[in-house]
C-alpha cells in the first residue's frame, strides 16, 4: 500500500478516485462505500483478524530447497497476489480488468478472509536488499466458520453448495482455491509438497471436507467433451455429496457416452491438479460452468477425508473424523 500511495501523490484526482471504484469493483459488492475496505484490506495483503491463523510466517514442511509455509504478513500475501498474476494473466489467458492491470496482482475479496500457502525456493532469492526466497506456487485456504461470518464461501458463485453443507452440518469444510505454481516447478516433488502443507493445515484445523473449483484450460464446452463426459461417468460423486452447478450457470458435463470413453485417453485431457484430486479419493459436482474472465471451465471437486485412498496416507498422517464410509468407484484407471 506504501507504494500506491506514493506512485498516488503524482496522480491526478479524478483518475485516481477511478482507480479506487475498479478496486472497490473485486469486492463484488453493491455501491461504493460498503466493498471499499474488504477491497483495500485484499489490495493491502491485510487479513481479517478472526481469519488469520497466524501473525508470523510459518513453515509447514520442507523438501530439499523448497519449503511450503503459513503466510502471516501481509507482504507475503501481495506476493501470492504477484505470483497469481504472472500465472493466470501473464502466462495462462485470463482477462484482467482496470484493478488488475493496474495492481499487477491477481486480487479479490476473499485474500482477506483466507489463509495463503506458499511454496518458496530457498536456491532462488529475489533481487532485493532482503533477499528472500522466491515464491514458486501459492494455495488459497478458507476454513467454514470464517466464510460464514464473511459472506459465504467463493464456490458459491458457481455452484449451489448449501445443501451438501446443510446435509453435512456435522462436519467442518475447507475451501481451496487459486492454486497456481510457476511453469517449470509443475512437478511431483511440487504438489507434495503443497498437499503436504494442506494436510498438516487440515489436521492443525481438525477439517473432515474439501471443496473447491478446479478448472480445465478453454471456455468452449465442446472442444472439453471428453474430459467432462469422463468426470461425470467416472468420478461423479454420490447423491449425498453432490452439489449442482447454479442454475444460471449450468454446463452440461455429459456430452459423450460412458461406453464410447476411452478413460486413459481422456486423462491424458484432464490438468495434473485434477488428476491429483481423483488420485487421493475426490469426487467431482453437477454440472461446469465457464468462467470467461479467467478462460476456464470450472468443475467442484469435494474431497472428504474419509475417502482419500489409504495409500495417500502414509505422505500425510491420518486424522480421525465422525464421516462415513464412502462408495469405491470402479474403473478409474489412476494408478
Amino acid at each position: 500500500m506504501v507504494d500506491f500511495l506514493l506512485r498516488a501523490r503524482t496522480l491526478p484526482a479524478r483518475p485516481l478516485m477511478e482507480r479506487f471504484r475498479s478496486v472497490a469493483a473485486m469486492a463484488d459488492i453493491p455501491g461504493l462505500l460498503p466493498g471499499l475496505v474488504p477491497a483495500l484490506r485484499a489490495y493491502s495483503g491485510l487479513q481479517v483478524p478472526d481469519a488469520r491463523s497466524s501473525r508470523e510466517t510459518r513453515s509447514l514442511g520442507r523438501l530439499g530447497n523448497l519449503e511450503v509455509l503459513l503466510a502471516g504478513k501481509a507482504t507475503d500475501v501481495r506476493r501470492a497476489q504477484k505470483l497469481r498474476y504472472r500465472v493466470f494473466y501473464k502466462e495462462m489467458s485470463a482477462i484482467a480488468d482496470a484493478a488488475t492491470l493496474f495492481a499487477r496482482r491477481d486480487i479479490d475479496a476473499f485474500d482477506a478472509i483466507c489463509d495463503h500457502l506458499l511454496v518458496v525456493d530457498h536456491a532462488r532469492s529475489r533481487h532485493d536488499i532482503l533477499r528472500k526466497p522466491e515464491i514458486v506456487g501459492t494455495y488459497r485456504l478458507l476454513r467454514q466458520h470464517i466464510a460464514e461470518r464473511h459472506g459465504g464461501f467463493y464456490s458459491a458463485a458457481e455452484f449451489d453448495i448449501e445443501p451438501l453443507l446443510r446435509r453435512h452440518r456435522h462436519l467442518r469444510f475447507l475451501e481451496l482455491g487459486r492454486s497456481c505454481v510457476l511453469s517449470h516447478y509443475r512437478n511431483k516433488r511440487t504438489v507434495e509438497l503443497l498437499w503436504q502443507g494442506i494436510w498438516n493445515y487440515v489436521v492443525q484445523h481438525r477439517q473432515d471436507v474439501m471443496i473447491g473449483c478446479a478448472s480445465l484450460e478453454g471456455t468452449n464446452p465442446d472442444r472439453l467433451a471428453l474430459p467432462l463426459s469422463f468426470l461425470h461417468h467416472f468420478a461423479r460423486a454420490p447423491e449425498e455429496w453432490r452439489a449442482r452447478t447454479v442454475d444460471a450457470r449450468h454446463v452440461e458435463m455429459n456430452r459423450v457416452p460412458k461406453d464410447a470413453i476411452d478413460p486413459k485417453t481422456a486423462l491424458k485431457q484432464l490438468p495434473p491438479l485434477i488428476k491429483g484430486y481423483l488420485r487421493l479419493g475426490a469426487f467431482v459436482g453437477e454440472g461446469a460452468v465457464v468462467d470467461d474472465q479467467f478462460g476456464t471451465t470450472d468443475i467442484l471437486i469435494i474431497l472428504p477425508i474419509s475417502a482419500i485412498n489409504a495409500r495417500y496416507l502414509t505422505h500425510f498422517g491420518a486424522v480421525t473424523n465422525d464421516a462415513a464410509p464412502l462408495p469405491k468407484r470402479d474403473g478409474l484407471p489412476l494408478s
